[in-house]
């Protein structure tokens, strides 16, 4: 009989060091994350106890270099363990997240010796740093933000709103994208990193989620926050292109959030597989029943796409010029996986009956966590017109502007 909870994925054999990390990782997720999650999601309180037992454990920046204090792990080995810890807490699997790539991974790539040492003693430490590039008026249209950083003298101005930011009133070190202004001139959209406290940073209002509740998702207001000169992350393609190298870093990060909701679809199958086989209808086990055998088939293969998927889009990092993952790979993995969650959510729900619409069971929390990644960290529909732009060769602006060869200028 198939083991559901070992989930290995057939061809890819992982190293003896990969697997005792990834075995440690679940057996934290079983023994602390699991039976905390219930109450995280009822309580929409951010678990500190689970992020303080993470860092002892040394899965916050897994991703920071020996040379700066860390264990210098790659993306591949931190999608392990997120897979594990979001397999029994959604919550707890996207703090592993942000605690190893996003934010930190822009940091660490591009930032000053100073900047990155910054970022690392603060992950380290258990903090998730928070990335601050939407706006009410900019989502997926990204380069539409109106938050500026006017250089005046020896510092940068900050002003602007920011929205739906993760982490918003939890995180300490917040990576900002601002309009860059010099001497009246606007230079190029350019990321500063600013601490949880610092005058002119207001944490505003927290949205009410749907899933994912532990995590606060709040307004951050740049109010006059004055930062000096060098918080400013300059990518070596120069402010002016930077925007495009800042992005980059986010490959990861949508690597990371494929990589949660396949921990979620992976353990709302573990429980509709269990629930089935003791669930009795008309005098037998309803897994005997095929019309539900074909279901738990189906959601078995797709869970086994969408991990090799999310696999080898992380394993893409090692081989990069960037050191962040292929950006197609990274798109393609996002979009399969965070509509498999959905359905492969939706699908456990529907085998539990009507337990799993209670709030007494965890498939319905599951539901509702797995929603959000076909939007957050890019929509669906704009990472398939990434896709297709890669398909086809062309740009695919969305403005009016109509369409260009990839080459053109």
């Amino acid at each position: 009989m198939l083991d559901v909870s070992s989930h290995e994925s057939p061809g890819l054999t992982l190293t003896t060091a990969q697997d005792d990390l990834r075995a440690r990782a679940r057996k934290l997720a079983q023994t602390l994350c699991k039976p905390a999650a219930a109450t995280v999601d009822q309580t929409e309180e951010y678990p500190w106890e689970t992020v303080a037992a993470l860092t002892e454990a040394g899965f916050m920046g897994m991703s920071v270099p020996s040379s700066l204090g860390g264990p210098g792990r790659t993306c591949f080995e931190v999608a392990l363990v997120v897979e594990e810890f979001a397999r029994c807490c959604g919550v707890s699997g996207r703090i592993a997240v942000e605690g190893n790539m996003g934010a930190l991974g822009a940091i660490l790539a591009y930032g000053t010796a100073l900047q990155r040492e910054m970022a690392a003693r603060h992950v380290l430490a258990g903090d998730k740093l928070a990335i601050c590039i939407t706006e009410p008026g900019a989502g997926s249209a990204a380069t539409e933000m109106t938050t500026t950083a006017v250089r005046q003298g020896d510092a940068w101005v900050l002003d602007g709103e920011k929205h739906w930011i993760t982490g918003g009133g939890v995180s300490k070190l917040h990576l900002i994208f601002a309009r860059v202004v010099e001497d009246g001139v606007f230079r190029g959209i350019g990321g500063f990193m600013a601490y949880r406290g610092e005058a002119g940073l207001v944490i505003g209002a927290r949205e009410p989620t749907m899933g994912l509740r532990g995590i606060p998702e709040t307004q951050v207001l740049m109010q006059g926050l004055r930062l000096p000169l060098d918080r400013l992350i300059t990518p070596p393609e120069g402010i002016e292109h930077g925007f495009a190298g800042l992005m980059n870093a986010y490959n990861a990060q949508r690597v990371g959030a494929a990589t949660v909701a396949l921990g979620i679809a992976q353990g709302a199958f573990e429980e509709a597989c269990a629930f089935v086989k003791q669930r009795e209808q008309f005098g037998r086990p309803i897994a005997e029943f095929q019309g539900l055998q074909w279901m738990l088939a189906d959601m078995s293969m797709q869970i086994e796409a969408a991990r090799m998927m999310v696999w080898r889009a992380a394993l893409s990092a090692e081989t990069t010029d960037s050191g962040f993952p292929d950006p197609m790979m990274a798109a393609q993995a996002k979009v399969f996986t965070s509509e498999m969650a959905v359905k492969v959510t939706n699908d456990a729900l529907q085998l539990h009956g009507a337990s799993g619409y209670s709030r007494n069971h965890p498939v319905e929390r599951m539901v509702r966590d797995a929603r959000m990644f076909t939007i957050g960290g890019g929509t669906a529909q704009m990472l398939r017109n990434l896709i297709a732009g890669k398909v086809l060769d062309m740009k695919t602006p969305q403005t009016r502007g109509g369409y260009t060869s990839a080459g053109a200028e």
